[in-house]
């Protein structure tokens, strides 16, 4: 019988993967929590009209890559290809919007029907943050400020670089669409296929293309920043102040437009090459519409998303995990015969003792011999050993051997009374 098997692009994620995803999410909870913000928690199930009023129907997001489906009642929903629009949903139906002023994040898996390839999946990650009910560019700042905070306490900060745009209105950017559309209709033969077929339905994405010919093309095209209103321009350019006052590198970029039609005002990418081509590893910007557009009333809002995947690449290859996170064990109890209770009640009461500290106790009997390999291979730093001649008259244990494994290899023993202040010494931050 043939094997089933994952589906392609949905990738599992195991055991010794897991704490590097564990490291991450837990310093992006504790970085986002250092600045006040709220978990929430939404369905990776929403209805395919969300995506479309938000997204915009002519995006490959909508056009090509949802997962969508009817269901058995006939109506159309979709796997969530991106956390904002569902956010703004959530938060706007449980009333935490109008007259509000909200600070979210969340985490969680993604969907998209795209090619499958290193750091990007069918099933990805995002952990997304969100700020809603603020207008200035002060709230802006603080996101910016979050991130780059995070890449400092992953060590990630000297591969990473800001680029930030003012891409204006809706109305100055259907004035700028107007007159790049004008400019690229007379260059339509140079341009290549994917662009060509985006000139009609969203041409502000041909700033976005790969090709290089078509980038050449671009050289002469009309720019943005002609375009945008003076309340837009007062406003980044009070952002971009805050951040030299807060000491954060950027670049500004004319052609960072942003692949999704909800933004407005300031955009922004943190972008790295650790990945070998160019990555965007974390981006966002303001989204003041996209509350009413969804139905509620009108509220300003902005947020960024990060890839997880892509950061986990980057931790590796870079090396910037701490090594304890891969180290699962700190503690190894290997049991001698008959003495199994007893062990399993001693770990318990270092638990209760010590709860951070990571104990495995040895099941399945055999050998102390075997079961110190097993203490070798799990990474412990010290194995406890209950030995019957260690124990009373009676069958009690008094003493525990505890077997250094690591380069201190060595053999000690302790009363088992003062066991649990001998492990607090070993390891403080337990």
């Amino acid at each position: 019988m043939k094997k089933i098997q994952a589906i392609r692009g949905m990738n599992d994620i195991l055991p010794n993967e897991t704490p590097v995803w564990q490291y991450l999410e837990s310093t992006v909870q504790r970085v986002v929590q250092a600045y006040a913000y709220q978990e929430i928690r939404f369905p990776v199930l929403e209805q395919t009209q969300l995506f479309k009023r938000s997204i915009g129907e002519v995006t490959d997001i909508v056009e090509k890559e949802m997962y969508s489906f009817d269901d058995r009642n006939g109506e159309n929903l979709s796997l969530r290809p991106e956390g904002t629009a569902c956010c703004v949903r959530a938060a706007d139906e449980h009333g935490l919007l109008y007259n509000q002023q909200q600070r979210l994040w969340y985490k969680g898996p993604m969907f998209r029907y795209e090619r499958p390839q290193k750091g990007r999946y069918r099933q990805f990650h995002q952990i997304g943050v969100e700020a809603f009910g603020m207008t200035g560019p002060d709230i802006d700042v603080e996101l910016i400020l979050l991130t780059a905070r995070l890449w400092q306490e992953l060590g990630l900060q000297p591969h990473v670089r800001l680029e930030l745009n003012n891409i204006g209105t809706a109305a100055d950017r259907r004035q700028f669409g107007e007159a790049l559309m004008t400019f690229l209709q007379k260059h339509e033969d140079e341009l290549d296929a994917d662009s060509k077929r985006r000139l009609q339905s969203n041409p502000l994405r041909i700033l976005d293309s790969k090709v290089p010919s078509t980038q050449a093309l671009l050289v002469d095209a009309p720019v943005l920043s002609d375009f945008v209103s003076a309340d837009t321009v007062e406003h980044f350019e009070q952002l971009t102040q805050m951040l030299r006052d807060a000491n954060i590198d950027f670049i500004v970029n004319p052609k960072l437009v942003r692949g999704l039609d909800y933004y407005n005002n300031m955009v922004f990418e943190w972008i790295t090459d650790a990945l070998g081509a160019q990555g965007t590893v974390c981006a966002g910007g303001r989204y003041d519409g996209l509350v009413e557009q969804l139905g509620g009333r009108a509220t300003p809002g902005v947020g960024f998303a990060m890839g997880v995947e892509r950061l986990v690449l980057m931790l590796e290859e870079l090396n910037t995990v701490p090594t304890t996170v891969k180290q699962q064990v700190d503690v190894f109890v290997a049991i001698g015969s008959g003495l199994t209770g007893q062990a399993m009640a001693l770990a318990e009461s270092i638990r209760t003792a010590m709860p951070a500290l990571r104990i495995q106790c040895h099941c399945g009997g055999g050998k102390l011999s075997n079961q110190l390999k097993r203490a070798f291979n799990s990474g412990a730093s010290i194995a406890l050993v209950l030995e019957s001649e260690l124990g009373s008259a009676a069958g009690a244990i008094n003493d525990i051997k505890i077997r250094h494994l690591g380069e201190d290899a060595r053999n000690e023993t302790v009363s088992i009374n003062e066991l649990v202040s001998k492990l607090q010494a070993l390891f403080p931050n337990a």
